[in-house]
C-alpha cells in the first residue's frame, strides 16, 4: 500500500479518561492528567469489504504500566490481520479463561486476531508505535467484558505481566510467533468463527 500522508487526516483520540477503568496503576491514575493516548484513523481506505485503519500509539507509560489500547473483542466473530509500520507491539489474545497468548512484532511483522478471541496492543518500546489492520466491514466491537474485569487477564508492567485479580481463573501465557509475510489473499478477514 501506497504511504499515507496522516496529517491530512482527523483520526479518533482515545484519552486516558476513556481507559480508567482499564488502567493497572491506579495510585498514578488518581493524578494523572487526561492525556491523549493513541490516535485511531479509521477508514483509510475500503476494498472489497474491507476496512483499512491506521492506529499510532507514542511511547508512554501508565506509570507502571506500558501503554496500551483498551481491548476489545469482534461480538460478529471476524478476524483481523494487523501490521507493524513503525516500533514494535505486543498483541495480548485472550479467550475467557481457557487460553491467552501473546505475540510481539516490529516493523513489517503481522498479527492475525482470531475472531473469537479478546486482544489489546501494547507498545512496549521507546518509539512510537503505528501499525495498519484490514478488518470486515461487517464487524461488530465489543468491550464491555474487558471494561467489566478492569483490564485483559495480564498487565504488562515496569515488573513484568502481573495477573489481573478481577478474573477467577487465569491462563498461562504463552507466546506466538508473528508472521514475516502478508498472505496474498485477505478473503479470510470475510469468514466469522
Amino acid at each position: 500500500m501506497e504511504e499515507i500522508n496522516l496529517s491530512q487526516l482527523t483520526p479518533d483520540i482515545r484519552k486516558l479518561s476513556d481507559m480508567s477503568n482499564v488502567v493497572f496503576d491506579k495510585e498514578w491514575l488518581k493524578a494523572a492528567e487526561d492525556l491523549d493516548l493513541y490516535f485511531m484513523y479509521r477508514g483509510i481506505k475500503n476494498d472489497n469489504g474491507l476496512r483499512y485503519d491506521i492506529t499510532v500509539i507514542p511511547s508512554l507509560m501508565l506509570g507502571k504500566e506500558f501503554i496500551k489500547t483498551k481491548g476489545h473483542f469482534h461480538s460478529s466473530g471476524h478476524p483481523e490481520f494487523y501490521t507493524i509500520l513503525e516500533g514494535e507491539a505486543i498483541f495480548l489474545m485472550q479467550r475467557s479463561n481457557k487460553d491467552c497468548y501473546i505475540v510481539k512484532a516490529r516493523k513489517g511483522e503481522s498479527v492475525i486476531i482470531p475472531g473469537e478471541y479478546e486482544h489489546i496492543t501494547i507498545n512496549p518500546s521507546k518509539e512510537t508505535l503505528k501499525m495498519a489492520n484490514w478488518i470486515s466491514l461487517d464487524y461488530t466491537s465489543d468491550y464491555s467484558t474487558i471494561n467489566d474485569k478492569q483490564g485483559a487477564c495480564w498487565f504488562y508492567t515496569t515488573e513484568g505481566w502481573v495477573k489481573n485479580p478481577n478474573y477467577d481463573e487465569i491462563p498461562d501465557l504463552r507466546t506466538e510467533e508473528s508472521l514475516k509475510e502478508t498472505p496474498n489473499d485477505f478473503e479470510f478477514l470475510k469468514k466469522t468463527i
